[in-house]
């Protein structure tokens, strides 16, 4: 693609004296906010955080936020509205201050304020606080109130969360300790209330049943001898009139003998075999019919019985001992026999308490073991707030005060016209190019062609006489030194007359939002 140059140089010197205008107005405010601009004077603080003093070995703390998250709520804290107003009106940052609005206070306190921070793998994390003020006194005096409020809120801000955590902990370990005493308490009420039904004495009570079951058989079978001895003496006695046979022994009948025989038999089966068994029927069946043969034979002697009993005083004396053994031994039944049902009840209930014990000497356990952990939470809190309290956790440290400047910062003055110079020329090529784009009239062959995609075979170019050629260029030449005179007396009458030519470039610079 051909550039036709001399076109574009024509087309350049036709739209001088506005663009001319253009570089002129950028450079003249340029220059003049350069040389206007009030000083600025910028002081700077360095801060280190420093890590725990104590290892983490040792002793670690319960603060565990992250360096980089800490150092940003410290940041949005200080840069709080009421503490930029505060600080504003307390050092007078601002000449008109009075007259300003909060919202202005508050956007430039934090154009002014520059915080950045340095850190990377096995470096020291740095925190560097800059403000820029009117005079240095005000920008020193600012960073270091900026400091002071880090510092103590670097220092609140770990102690506030030790100190919750060891609250939070002093309140779990106080609850843990009141579920233990409750549970210890249910624990001890049912056992209280099941004492004869406990799981750790089943054991006991299964040997003290069969103990007493053993008994019961042998007094059951030690009454039954002694009511047939009974009953053999008195036999003996109506038959011969004494209460002893010839050899000293109780003379009994053949079926008194079978009988006592059958029932200790029975006994003995009963210890083994259930009372459906075959050999516990049949000793049943024979113990029954041994007891209707021996009754009627005792029947027969009911009637002399009494009359012949009642006489013999030794007589009465045998049976006054059978009868006092048999009454201690139907006590001793008595007693065993309830506490034979006593130790039942308490070996089927004890199965059930021993699952409801087990539930609540599990949920024991586990209340102790919680209790346990927050004991040790509570004394590791203990220690971490030991930490803070004593500045012996992590901590922001000042390497590097706030100074009062010797020298302003700012304004960068050279940058500042560089700045204004090159907005005029960006206008002025914004100005030629918006033309360009703009434009839909056909001027050279060229663009003739790129419209109705022919290609003419001549064109006559319009000839121009000396005297419209004369004109034409005095007009340019006119426009263009009228722009470079008139204008720079335009702004010096502004500035001089109506308003600094810097409060416009800043009130410009400001609704642009560029400052």
């Amino acid at each position: 693609m051909n550039i036709d140059i001399q076109f574009y140089i024509k087309l350049f010197a036709r739209r001088l004296p506005i663009m001319a205008a253009c570089v002129i107005i950028g450079s003249t405010l340029g220059v003049i906010s350069a040389m206007k601009l009030p000083e600025t004077w910028s002081s700077s603080a360095r801060l280190l955080v420093e890590e725990q003093q104590i290892p983490d070995n040792m002793v670690r703390s319960t603060v565990q936020t992250d360096t980089i998250e800490q150092l940003d709520i410290i940041q949005q804290r200080l840069l709080t509205r009421a503490n930029l107003i505060d600080i504003a009106n307390k050092h007078s940052v601002f000449a008109d201050i009075n007259t300003m609005e909060p919202d202005t206070i508050v956007s430039q306190m934090r154009r002014a304020t520059s915080i950045r921070r340095t850190t990377g793998r096995n470096r020291a994390t740095l925190l560097t606080i800059s403000f820029e003020a009117r005079t240095g006194q005000i920008a020193a005096n600012v960073v270091n109130e900026f400091v002071t409020i880090v510092l103590e809120e670097n220092s609140s801000f770990r102690r506030s969360r030790a100190e919750n955590t060891l609250d939070f902990f002093s309140e779990e370990v106080d609850r843990l300790a009141r579920e233990l005493d409750t549970q210890s308490l249910a624990i001890s009420r049912f056992k209280s209330e099941n004492v004869n039904a406990l799981p750790e004495n089943q054991g006991y009570r299964l040997g003290r049943q069969n103990l007493l079951q053993e008994r019961l058989e042998r007094l059951e079978r030690e009454r039954s001898i002694i009511e047939a001895q009974r009953q053999d003496l008195i036999r003996i006695y109506e038959t011969t009139g004494r209460t002893t046979s010839k050899n000293g022994r109780i003379q009994r009948s053949p079926e008194e003998v079978r009988l006592a025989e059958a029932q200790g038999a029975l006994n003995q089966a009963l210890n083994t075999y259930s009372d459906t068994h075959p050999n516990v029927v049949r000793l049943k069946n024979t113990i029954e019919r041994l007891e209707t043969q021996v009754a009627g034979q005792i029947s027969e002697r009911d009637a002399s019985e009494n009359a012949s009993v009642t006489d013999d005083p030794e007589l009465q004396t045998a049976l006054s001992e059978f009868d006092t053994r048999l009454r201690f031994i139907g006590t001793d039944i008595g007693s065993i026999t309830i506490e034979l049902e006593e130790l039942a009840e308490a070996i089927t209930l004890s199965a059930a308490n021993g699952i409801a014990l087990t539930d609540l000497e599990r949920d024991y356990k586990i209340i102790e073991g919680r209790y346990g952990a927050a004991v040790a939470n509570l004394n590791s809190a203990r220690m971490s707030e030991r930490i803070e309290s004593t500045a012996q956790g992590q901590r922001v440290t000042v390497i590097e005060n706030a100074n009062v400047p010797r020298i302003p910062t700012g304004p960068n003055r050279p940058k500042v016209a560089v700045a204004g110079t090159a907005a005029g020329l960006g206008l002025a090529g914004a100005y030629f190019v918006l033309l360009e784009l703009l434009n839909r009239r056909i001027r050279r062959p060229a663009e003739m062609i790129s419209h109705f995609n022919i290609t003419p075979i001549s064109t006559i170019p319009y000839m121009e006489s000396r005297r419209r050629k004369f004109l034409r260029r005095a007009v340019i030449i006119g426009a263009t030194v009228f722009v470079i005179v008139t204008i720079p007396m335009g702004l010096w009458y502004i500035d001089t007359n109506y308003l600094p030519l810097e409060i416009v470039v800043q009130k410009g610079l400001d609704r642009l939002g560029l400052i």
